[in-house]
């Protein structure tokens, strides 16, 4: 009775109708509505589709060999900050990736070095960063988020050590340590072809001559990956042709018929593996892997991408929060204003590369360059609906350590930095 009082309250007092709250209402819904656009049709279908291979197809033991608890530490946190480097992803894609090698055995502090390095160490957002907001803070971007990745993964470790050795013992009880049925230059193609798929069905267009040349080829790319991601299907998962050959006639003749609408062929070619996978008794908990996946994530994520909208806007558009006390609160570089933006820039939602714009209007208000950097740190690796999807996870507590991790020490990293380049 309380909880719908309250919610009867917050409802009735509404201030509907003012200027502030009806522009935050309608930013919020053109944040969902273009997140549902550019993100969740080419980042996340194909991410749920490779987090759900991963829990099925990728051997346990290797997981456990090169992750897991008990592996080396340097060799478990160089392979998932290198694996996450590689993928170049926003801090939402990433997410299905992150629960695929966490459910599968991986560590907790190799499994958050993933985490962290997907959509925080992006070669070209440094490059970017470097080259719009000056050489200095793109090398500390750089230097400072593969430290982060490191540190804060052996953080998690340290301080759940006791319990990632109660969870090792519960993995591997009763568990078969036999490799994949597939050799494992088959399953890295596999993989590598999908996460390729991944990769350059999101190459974004900037402002750069070798990287417009890519993007100019991006559909054609994505199609020769999705041809051999379906020979190698053919070859050696054994799936039958004629299903897989109508849905490559029907992808063609979509593209020919819509050809700017890439988003369509590319969703059709998604739901029509899942549904081969689901008609076939050998394959079927891929489809039902990911299905788990995206029905746990995507709620989660359009419901935080909303809420900051709500909050914090567009880039370039206000929410309920005004422009102006963001600029104020950052203005110099004090502690206090560095925690500030690293804590903003952990609660705002980034989608790849857009948080350098952002970062150069802000700093043209007079932002300070530590607070500049503790954003950059913070921003990419953690947003609202990021935190909502790692929660269900890991749960609170974990959640709250880890985003407290990422907020002290991009803090502490851009305070330094203010300090000696102020």
């Amino acid at each position: 009775m309380l909880g719908m009082l309250c919610a009867f309250l917050l409802i009735y007092f509404l201030p509907v109708g003012t200027e502030r709250f009806d522009k935050a209402l309608l930013e919020a819904v053109r944040l969902t509505n273009w997140y549902a656009r550019e993100h969740v049709i080419l980042c996340l279908l194909p991410a749920f589709l490779i987090a759900g291979a991963m829990a099925v197809y990728i051997s346990q033991g290797a997981v456990m060999r090169y992750l897991g608890p008990n592996a080396s530490k340097p060799v478990a946190f160089s392979v998932a900050s290198v694996s996450g480097t590689l993928l170049a992803v926003c801090s939402c894609t990433v997410l299905p990736l992150f629960g695929g090698i966490y459910k599968r055995g991986a560590g907790l502090g190799a499994a958050i070095a993933f985490l962290y390095s997907g959509p925080a160490i992006n070669v070209m957002a440094v490059v970017v960063t470097a080259k719009i907001l000056g050489a200095e803070i793109g090398i500390a971007r750089a230097v400072g988020a593969i430290l982060f990745a490191l540190v804060i993964g052996t953080l998690m470790h340290w301080i759940y050590h006791k319990e990632e050795a109660q969870r090792l013992i519960k993995n591997t009880r009763g568990f078969d340590s036999a490799e994949s049925e597939q050799p494992l230059g088959v399953i890295v193609i596999f993989f590598a072809l999908m996460i390729g798929i991944l990769v350059f069905a999101n190459w974004a267009s900037v402002d750069n001559e070798a990287w417009m040349q890519v993007y100019a080829w991006k559909w054609p790319i994505t199609a020769m990956l999705s041809l051999g991601l379906l020979v190698l299907l053919v070859w050696r998962w054994h799936w039958p042709v004629q299903p897989l050959f109508g849905l490559a006639l029907v992808l063609v003749l979509t593209a020919w018929i819509w050809p700017g609408l890439p988003e369509l062929p590319f969703a059709l070619g998604i739901a029509g593996l899942m549904l081969i996978s689901a008609l076939r008794e050998a394959d079927r908990e891929w489809a039902a892997q990911s299905w788990d996946f995206a029905k746990q994530i995507l709620p989660l994520l359009l419901a935080g991408v909303f809420v900051a909208g709500f909050a914090l806007g567009r880039p370039g558009h206000e929410g309920m929060i005004p422009s102006q006390w963001v600029a104020a609160a950052v203005g110099d570089n004090s502690l206090v204003s560095t925690f500030i933006a690293a804590l903003l820039g952990a609660m705002m939602y980034f989608s790849t590369l857009t948080e350098v714009p952002i970062v150069e209007a802000l700093m043209g208000a007079g932002m300070g360059k530590g607070p500049a950097l503790a954003l950059l740190l913070a921003g990419p690796a953690l947003s609202l609906p990021n935190m909502l999807v790692i929660r269900s996870i890991l749960g609170t507590e974990k959640t709250l350590v880890y985003c407290f991790l990422v907020v002290v020490m991009a803090t502490l990293t851009g305070f330094v930095y203010g300090y000696f380049w102020s």
